[in-house]
């Protein structure tokens, strides 16, 4: 495994793992990155200290090979595994509308069609759109599933 410091066009910040280098070559060159807080697929590697291996103090023995020395990042594996939690939820309990979301979320706000769940996508425009109207929604960082 390795680690990577990854950054958005918005300057989030976030760590990523891949099984090795030419797998976050593969994801990137494809376009299957993307921020793990605003969900902006214009994501690069970001400047960072690399992480020595060597003698482990018997703290980090448990830490996978490779895993960042980071002070953070048992606590940003932990909430990567809650959102990926959180999508298979999502997924399960609702239906997906792709990039009409905001369409579909006015017609259920204004009683055009029946109430029902949804998800999808919704640029910046159709966010301020849908919080104007008063519609009720959550911007989630959505987790892209693992290669296995």
């Amino acid at each position: 495994m390795i680690t990577y410091d990854l950054c958005c066009e918005r300057g989030h910040s976030f760590e990523a793992w891949f099984k090795d280098s030419a797998e976050f070559a593969r994801q990137s060159k494809r376009k299957l990155l993307s921020c793990a807080i605003c969900g902006s697929p214009k994501v690069k590697k970001a400047v960072s200290a690399p992480a020595l291996s060597g003698t482990r103090s018997q703290n980090d023995s448990a830490a996978p090979q490779g895993y960042a020395a980071h002070p953070d990042a048992k606590k940003a594996a932990a909430l990567m595994k809650e959102l990926a939690e959180l999508r298979r939820k999502v997924e399960e309990s609702a239906d997906y509308v792709g990039d009409r979301f905001a369409d579909e979320a006015l017609k259920i706000h204004y009683g055009e069609v029946e109430k029902r769940s949804i998800y999808g996508e919704a640029t910046d425009q159709d966010a301020t759109r849908l919080a104007e109207e008063g519609v009720e929604f959550a911007r989630i960082p959505w987790v892209r599933r693992a290669d296995s």
